[in-house]
């Protein structure tokens, strides 16, 4: 497929999301960028034709159905949504305060679910859509210091999946991109919140962490703008992935993670098989 389509991006402002604003632009596509600062989006993606910048926070419905109806009312249709906007809440889970660790879940769980329950009515009307949900490696596979944020998108994996099946009958495909660590602005203190060391058994490794952390800010091995040229030329297939681990160390996670579960399946076979009721 080759024909201009309309992308809905969220989290347009900085990062992975202005770069696949410009890309989607660069294709030839319209592009409604959002964000809960359009000015700071303006800034970002420049101008364009085929650009329309509207004012989004992801936790907050009646955003999502204003931006989506100023969507349509532009551009007729959504033929792409890209639940990018999210945030990062760091910290080991005893130090993570329970207000953000539902803030946490609030902005990158039922953020895409607000933004994606808008959509889908538009995109099953017309009995076509892709619906495109940012998760990580840490949806794949927790960590210590990522407890809340492994929690929000593991959460969006099995929302997803769950989905996908339940909209495919209509023409909606969904695709979830699960990033290895590339060079956006995640760790930047605009984005990442980290935890003041509160519990003495933690605070030694909470320190180095975050220290650690915030020097690997800039630094990492992905390329965003190659992530997002990528993802458009996926998502302007006629076969788009239902996951798509984006950089090698996202594969090596996923694989090392279907290594682990097999191995875990089979490790009790027996007792796990014998749980059924008794032949008589």
């Amino acid at each position: 497929m080759t024909e201009k389509q309309v992308w809905f991006v969220t989290g347009a402002s900085r990062g992975m999301g202005v770069e696949i604003v410009k890309a989607a632009l660069a294709a030839g596509h319209a592009v409604l960028a959002t964000g809960r600062d359009p000015q700071a989006v303006s800034r970002a993606v420049g101008a364009a034709d085929d650009l329309l910048v509207a004012k989004l926070d992801v936790t907050r419905p009646e955003d999502a159905e204003a931006a989506m109806t100023s969507a349509v009312e532009r551009f007729g249709r959504i033929d792409v949504l890209v639940n990018n906007a999210g945030n990062f809440y760091a910290g080991f889970f005893e130090e993570i305060p329970s207000e953000d660790f539902r803030s946490q879940v609030e902005t990158n769980l039922f953020g895409p679910i607000n933004v994606t329950r808008a959509a889908l009515p538009a995109m099953r009307a017309r009995r076509a859509g892709l619906v495109v949900t940012m998760s990580s490696i840490a949806g794949i596979s927790g960590q210590p210091f990522v407890s809340a944020y492994a929690a929000s998108k593991f959460g969006l994996e099995g929302w997803m999946e769950s989905l996908a099946p339940e909209v495919a009958p209509f023409g909606i495909r969904t695709m979830l991109v699960e990033p290895g660590f590339f060079r956006t602005e995640l760790l930047t203190e605009e984005s990442t919140k980290y935890p003041a060391p509160s519990i003495e058994d933690y605070a030694e490794t909470t320190r180095a962490t975050v220290t650690a952390w915030k020097a690997m800010n800039g630094q990492q091995g992905g390329d965003p703008a190659k992530l997002a040229k990528a993802l458009v030329q996926l998502a302007s297939g006629a076969e788009p992935p239902t996951r798509w681990p984006a950089g090698a160390d996202a594969v090596e996670a996923l694989e090392q993670k279907a290594r682990l579960l097999l191995a875990q399946s089979t490790a009790h076979w027996e007792l796990s098989t014998s749980l059924g009721r008794e032949d008589k």
